[in-house]
């Protein structure tokens, strides 16, 4: 079986970061963890931890998850998503990369509002993007989700053929989006939730929260137009 690769974006995740690591299942065969600019000790933490680590100065979830990708082995099949904050349950990715392993699905996306039971986890600024971004998805494509979160996996040939663009906030609409015009086989499955360590650096704040909200719509409607 090809390999898979886990990819964390991180920035100052130094409380978090070595359990999301610990915690990964062994089925997984090699972790990237790419730096987007921390200064806490990130790094080397990650590092310690066994992570490969590649650094992104440049600020942007996009771009740290673009960076990591050339740390990817060439035999890697699949790519497994998740967040250095610990706030999903990295054992629950067995889950996520189940469906693929069996060759029924393409991308598999890890849903928090399928399991929303703790609302001080899920912060309300996320809940309503996952619930408008969704929405609108399912108006104009027809495809339904319920969650746009970090914790997925995607077939590494599928990752390649989608031409990841987005360097900032919207990636992970970007990556469903595609996926839905590509006519990619995709599923969502119910994962665990929990308040993440540290702070938000989107959902947390007010200004991250609207300029995620406003590049979501822009993708959404950029997409829409090219159809």
């Amino acid at each position: 079986m090809k390999k898979i690769s886990v990819i964390i974006p991180a920035l100052n995740e130094a409380q978090s970061i070595a359990k999301v690591i610990a915690d990964l299942p062994p089925i997984v065969d090699k972790i990237i963890v790419c730096d987007n600019g921390s200064v806490d000790g990130t790094p080397d933490i990650a590092r310690q931890a066994g992570a490969t680590v590649v650094h992104q100065p440049e600020r942007g979830y996009g771009a740290a998850c673009l960076k990591a990708i050339t740390a990817v082995d060439a035999d890697t099949g699949i790519l497994l998503y998740i967040d250095g904050d610990y706030s999903d349950y990295p054992e629950e990715a067995t889950l996520i990369l189940g469906p693929i392993i069996d060759g029924n699905y393409d991308l598999v996306i890890g849903s928090r509002m399928l399991t929303y039971t703790d609302h001080h986890a899920l912060l309300p600024a996320a809940a309503f993007g996952n619930w408008l971004t969704s929405r609108l998805i399912k108006l104009i494509w027809g495809v339904k989700f319920t969650d746009i979160g970090p914790f997925r996996a995607i077939r590494y040939q599928s990752y390649q053929d989608l031409g990841m663009k987005d360097r900032n906030f919207g990636w992970t609409v970007e990556m469903q989006v595609k996926a839905v015009k590509a006519g990619l086989r995709c599923l969502e499955v119910p994962v665990s939730y929990r308040p993440r360590i540290g702070v938000s650096k989107v959902s947390g704040t007010i200004v991250g929260s609207i300029r995620a909200g406003v590049k979501f719509l822009w993708i959404i409607a950029r997409e829409a137009i090219k159809r």
